[in-house]
């Protein structure tokens, strides 16, 4: 991105960006009576550039994360636009002048230092800009500026060149006198021939009737030669592992915290497509189960099986609000069967739905939430892979896809479910408090929730007390196994489901299984490297290149408060995070991979990584947030902090369990923060002040938040606590504050 003195980038990802131009494709039509010179007037321009103007929109981790804008450069789909609109590893998709909406499949050429990228789209009917030359430019020359300033229709404007080349951080640039508006960065400037001069790029942060454009002979540079990367290289938020996945027949597959996520229509037709599991094969006898959640009862998606990864394979899933078993024979219509279909009480529409079979030589059982819908002697299909299926335009979600000989439900043990269902009855009827029914409800975890989720749904008046015992159930679950995996010998806790279980604590749905597994096949991908083994250096070299170059790990800027950053699970999904959880990757990987004397650094505001040759003296640093850049000690220092002094301690490594709470108060600080911090932050209050249970601080706001939210009692509990065990840091006047406000709660 160009930066200068007094000037700022136009157009954030949160602006609509102005249209880019096209590629010197054909001269646009000139009009009965006028020569190539002759000039047009701004509203025939506007009218001929219009049809070529698009949105280029950036997809984030909440859905849309920026509005840019785009021109067509070539007929056959190329779009020219800036390259800090499209950012990094996003989805984009371009939404034409037609107003469709098309996915880009490649980025086809990029220049971080000129801010140029090049777009390829599946179109063939496009209308491209004609290209100018930017090397003929004269002060003074008659322009016009076109773009889509907050994503809104096209705006025009006329101006003048006011220098054609001005040296911007070592660029040329073009200077204009035009009142640029917010969004119109990457907008076509255009000559009054209608041909492309520049991309504008920056405004002046002095006055509105000033910016820069990029000049358009750069851009001819790119198309010339282009570096094309497919988006199957350029994506990795919501990416399917391809060493687990395998997508067939199109559609757009996506995963996000463990949830597989399918839309657009397949290749295959009814728009049929497939997802096959890869990770292992089924045998000649097997279960494969998948919970699935369709956006329109009307779709179809679920389970495919015995799948020969062509043509062949069979289907159970959810239609219509009926259950369907289908065999699938051919690329037609007429090579398909409907071998079984029939509505279940079951089924729960609108819901999350778990479908399973079973295959044997013989014969196919199906069964939906626990329940046989069909038992069918089919054997024409055998072997293959099992995997996801989804047709027509459905739109559906999937989680906890997995394959085994015996995936049926376990009966729960009697005796514990009749304890669970007393306990729970007897917290609705006020005969016991919370914390008995916990005890109860924490025997078995698994089994109480789901006892939990059928009273819940069987007494709607008493569910507001049922979701709130489940969450303190689940969040009780989580702080338990944190709390042991912390009171271990830091050589034996493992950090990495230490940092899944943060996770979990906001999402129960996170299979930290799979992510652990798939960690465990990073660590495979590298024990019998070469570099690995002489020793820290290479090692930690190859990690490196590992993370950053070949696997696209990178720093979150775009969403950096996003708490996916936060998440274990959704860096390494995306590949993107924070300092901290990113260094937690790196370190976790080296330590499994038996790298010596690798450890995270705590720096303020910059976590780090630090290694050593030695298990004595300085350590040398890794800012994996900048793609793993090496720093000696007193360069990273000056990043952090300046000319000012930091703790020592900050510059040695972190225990694990430190990390975690470092980890922890992020989400705080970010809750606090949110519209909603009493809502928010009350669980990240509780999950640090068991941790630690000497935070001061954190428990003094805990008890002001219960105070004002009337939770009286608790707030003196708080209060109590601190009396019991004084900070250090408090003085008398503080002590005698303390004791005040407790006496006056106690007084309510």
């Amino acid at each position: 991105m160009l930066r200068a003195p007094h000037f700022a980038i136009a157009a954030s990802l949160l602006l609509a960006a102005g249209n880019t131009f096209a590629t010197e494709a054909k001269p646009a039509q000139e009009k009965p009576g006028k020569t190539a010179a002759a000039e047009k007037s701004v509203a025939e321009i506007a009218a001929e550039v219009k049809p070529s103007l698009v949105k280029v929109i950036q997809v984030g981790r909440q859905g849309v994360g920026g509005i840019g804008s785009g021109f067509v450069v070539s007929a056959d789909g190329l779009i020219a636009t800036n390259r800090h609109v499209i950012g990094e590893a996003r989805r984009i998709k371009v939404e034409t002048s037609d107003g469709k909406t098309e996915e880009v499949t490649e980025v086809f050429a990029s220049d971080t230092r000129l801010d140029l990228a090049i777009l390829r789209i599946a179109r063939k009917d496009l209308r491209p800009l004609p290209l100018g030359d930017s090397d003929k430019l004269r002060q003074g020359e008659p322009i016009v500026a076109m773009g889509n300033p907050q994503g809104l229709a096209f705006s025009v404007v006329g101006g003048v060149i006011s220098e054609p080349q001005r040296d911007i951080e070592g660029v040329k640039m073009i200077q204009v006198a035009v009142p640029i508006e917010p969004g119109n960065s990457g907008g076509p400037l255009l000559d009054r021939q209608g041909r492309v001069l520049g991309l504008l790029t920056l405004k002046s942060a002095r006055t509105d009737n000033l910016g820069f454009a990029m000049p358009v002979n750069e851009l001819k540079k790119l198309i010339a030669k282009p570096n094309p990367v497919p988006m199957s290289r350029w994506l990795t938020i919501g990416v399917l592992n391809p060493r687990v996945w395998k997508p067939l027949m199109g559609a757009q597959w996506t995963q996000r915290a463990g949830i597989v996520s399918v839309e657009q229509p397949g290749d295959g037709f009814g728009g049929r497509a497939l997802c096959l599991w890869m990770a292992e094969k089924p045998g000649a006898k097997f279960e494969a189960e998948v919970t699935v959640k369709l956006d329109d009862e009307a779709g179809a998606a679920g389970l495919t099986f015995c799948a020969d990864g062509g043509e062949r394979h069979y289907g159970f899933y959810p239609t219509g609000g009926k259950l369907r078993l289908t065999r699938f024979d051919g690329a037609d219509v007429f090579s398909w069967k409907i071998l079984a279909d029939a509505a279940s009480e079951s089924y729960r529409a609108g819901d999350w739905n778990t479908l399973r079979v079973r295959v044997d030589e013989a014969c196919i059982q199906c069964f939906v939430n626990g329940r046989q819908v069909f038992d069918l002697p089919e054997k024409d299909l055998r072997g293959g892979h099992a995997g996801l299926c989804k047709f027509r335009g459905t739109v559906a979600s999937y989680k906890g896809f997995r394959l085994g000989n015996d995936l049926a439900e376990k009966t729960p043990d009697p005796a514990l479910t009749k304890d669970v269902q007393k306990s729970m009855n007897g917290f609705l009827a006020g005969k016991s408090d919370r914390e008995h029914a916990l005890d109860t409800l924490l025997q078995d975890p698994a089994l109480s929730r789901r006892i939990l989720d059928e009273k819940r749904k069987a007494l709607e008046k008493s569910a507001a007390a049922l979701r709130d015992l489940g969450n303190d159930l689940h969040r009780g679950a989580v702080v338990r196994e944190l709390t042991q995996q912390l009171s271990q010998p830091d050589d034996k806790t493992d950090l990495l489901r230490c940092a899944l279980l943060i996770s979990r604590h906001d999402n129960p749905e996170i299979d930290l299984g799979s992510y652990e597994r798939d960690f465990a096949r990073m660590v495979d991908e590298l024990k019998d490297d070469a570099e690995i083994k002489k020793g820290t250096l290479p090692a930690v070299k190859r990690i490196t290149k590992f993370l950053f170059e070949q696997n696209g790990f990178h720093g979150s800027r775009h969403d950096y408060d996003s708490r996916s950053n936060s998440y274990i699970n959704e860096v390494l999904d995306d590949r993107e995070g924070l300092p901290i959880t990113l260094s937690i990757i790196f370190v976790e990987l080296a330590s499994r991979l038996g790298v010596k004397n690798v450890a995270g650094i705590p720096l303020p505001s910059r976590f780090m990584v630090g290694y050593r040759e030695k298990s004595e003296g300085d350590f040398s640093l890794l800012d994996v947030f900048d793609g793993g850049k090496p720093l000696t000690l007193a360069e990273a220092k000056t990043l952090v902090a300046g000319d000012a002094e930091i703790p020592a301690e900050t510059t040695q490594p972190a225990k694990k369990k430190d990390i975690i709470i470092r980890m922890i108060r992020n989400l705080l600080g970010r809750a606090v923060a949110s519209p909603n911090p009493a809502k928010e932050a009350p669980p990240y209050f509780n999950l640090l002040l068991a941790l630690d249970p000497s935070a001061f601080r954190e428990r003094l706001t805990r008890a002001r938040m219960r105070e004002i939210s009337g939770d009286t009692a608790g707030a003196a509990e708080d209060l109590e606590f601190l009396a019991a065990h004084p900070p250090k840091e408090f003085d008398e006047p503080q002590h005698n504050a303390l004791g005040e406000w407790l006496a006056r709660l106690r007084r309510r």
